[in-house]
């Protein structure tokens, strides 16, 4: 597979990127996207066989079951970054290996019923909370120990929210690639 090929398979939305400055429209944009990452990813999903679930999205990638293991225990950090910002002065927070979390063996034999519910229940309660913040909380933050970055509570909407729709486009192309939509 060309280089170019892989980098598609590997981005195929794009790499994550936010403007210099955020404005409300993109927020509430966001926000709907997060509102419909459970519905997009359990239509793609639901009907999949065992075999098809365990189909890496590209060469020496995660398989389908791992991919929606993986959004569900992200967004759980998410979520918890939220409101480490909302309720504590610039908190530190405590990044995690994703890729060790990958080969659990939640992550390679769980049943998806079980993230795909979770990531309902998450994704209600995330983004009713998103809903009634106000400009200032927007601009709260937390700290990531990776190069030690400041990150907005505005930033982490739109990164969750690309996040989101970039495991659901990995598994939207393999559906396409192997005819199984």
């Amino acid at each position: 597979m060309e280089e170019l090929d892989m980098e598609q398979l590997r981005y195929p939305i794009g790499h994550m990127a936010l403007p210099n400055s955020i404005t409300q429209e993109q927020i509430n944009e966001w926000i709907l996207v997060l509102e419909g990452v459970p519905q997009r990813l359990e239509h793609l999903v639901l009907d999949l066989s065992e075999q098809q679930l365990e189909t890496p999205y590209r060469p020496g990638g995660w398989t389908v079951r791992q991919l929606i293991h993986h959004i569900a225990d992200s967004h759980h950090h998410s979520y918890t970054r939220f409101k480490w910002a909302l309720t504590e002065d610039r908190p530190l927070i405590k990044a995690y290996a994703e890729k060790d979390w990958s080969i659990l063996f939640d992550a390679q034999s769980g049943p998806i019923g079980l993230s795909l519910d979770y990531i309902k229940a998450l994704h209600g309660k995330l983004v009713y909370m998103l809903k009634g913040l106000d400009s200032e909380a927007m601009d709260k933050v937390y700290i990531h120990p990776d190069g030690n970055l400041s990150v907005t509570v505005a930033q982490t909407i739109g990164k969750y929210a690309w996040h989101g729709s970039h495991h659901i486009a990995h598994i939207e192309n393999l559906l396409k690639r192997k005819g199984w939509i």
